[in-house]
């Protein structure tokens, strides 16, 4: 019996390249010396994809395929598959909700430990010998304070679920109030900010919330404010910020993604009031194993029922 085709994108872990490669006829695009040509000739037939969200789906690969059925995506960031397209095609995309909210939750109340309590900045400040020269500055409590979240979906309510532990008082912005919540829903981002002592940005990226966080929206969180943003560099206007960073119009930030990964703006590197991460949120080895393997199985419950496990 022939196995279906699918086309890999890009390497995803040694366990799963193997793991594919025993359930599937699989193509490996990021080997092919001339993608597009490859394409043309063996496009045909592959009816499945699996990529990772970094990399997402090519809109070139998209139409050069005419028999794809199923996108199967190592993460949850949809905004690089068109998912429109996809749709009016057919196509069923998957990708692997349910996997990694808890440790991107717990990443992102580390860095709002971290970026108020200067936990890194104290580390170098040790590192560096000045502990014997002068005590470290005073930082700013966490516990009891108030902690807006931009985006209250699966990751954001787990997130106000640890900012709980913390008495931490939550509101939470988003085009409409989700059902059963306990928390405010305040519609005006701008005045979000301007009620928290740290905003958390937890929504998905993509064009409608490219540039969400913008230079009001952080003039509004004030010098007194912290920003920590464990979901997309495109929310934000990173050119902003960086301005805000470096003249203190904000007290400090903690940030896990970037608008140019794996580049940082160079401005940030020598800031003791920034915090930064290299898109490490579900980076644990009991997390990408639960993605890795919902990579698979999405693929081979399609194949088998005609439906994915986790769709978009």
């Amino acid at each position: 019996m022939s196995r279906h085709r699918i086309l890999q994108l890009c390497p995803l872990s040694p366990v799963l390249d193997r793991s594919l490669s025993e359930c599937f006829e699989v193509q490996a695009w990021w080997t092919q010396d001339d993608p597009a040509a490859f394409l043309v000739a063996a496009g045909a037939g592959i009816g499945g994809i699996a990529t990772s969200a970094q990399l997402g789906v090519p809109g070139a690969v998209l139409d050069a395929l005419p028999d794809l059925k199923v996108i199967s995506s190592r993460g949850v960031g949809m905004d690089k598959i068109d998912l429109d397209s996809a749709r009016a095609r057919g196509i069923a995309v998957a990708g692997s909700f349910g996997t990694l909210d808890d440790c991107v939750a717990d990443l992102a109340m580390s860095l709002v430990l971290d970026v108020m309590r200067q936990v890194s900045a104290a580390d170098r400040y040790v590192r560096a010998g000045r502990w014997t020269q002068a005590r470290f500055p005073l930082t700013t409590r966490v516990s009891g304070k108030r902690l807006g979240l931009v985006g209250l979906g699966q990751i954001g309510q787990v997130i106000a679920r640890r900012a709980g532990g913390f008495d931490m008082e939550i509101r939470y912005h988003s085009r409409r109030p989700v059902a059963d919540c306990a928390f405010m829903h305040e519609p005006d981002l701008q005045a979000l900010a301007r009620w928290c002592d740290v905003l958390v940005v937890a929504v998905s990226g993509g064009a409608g919330t490219r540039g969400l966080i913008s230079a009001e929206v952080l003039e509004a969180l004030g010098p007194q404010g912290y920003l920590v943003n464990i979901a997309r560099g495109s929310v934000i206007d990173e050119t902003a910020l960086v301005s805000a960073l470096v003249e203190r119009r904000i007290a400090g930030a903690g940030l896990d993604v970037f608008a140019d990964e794996p580049n940082v703006p160079q401005a940030l590197l020598s800031l003791d009031n920034v915090v930064l991460a290299p898109h490490m949120g579900s980076g644990t080895h009991e997390t990408r194993k639960a993605m890795e393997d919902l990579v698979l199985a999405n693929l081979q419950h399609f194949f088998e029922a005609g439906t994915v496990l986790t769709p978009a």
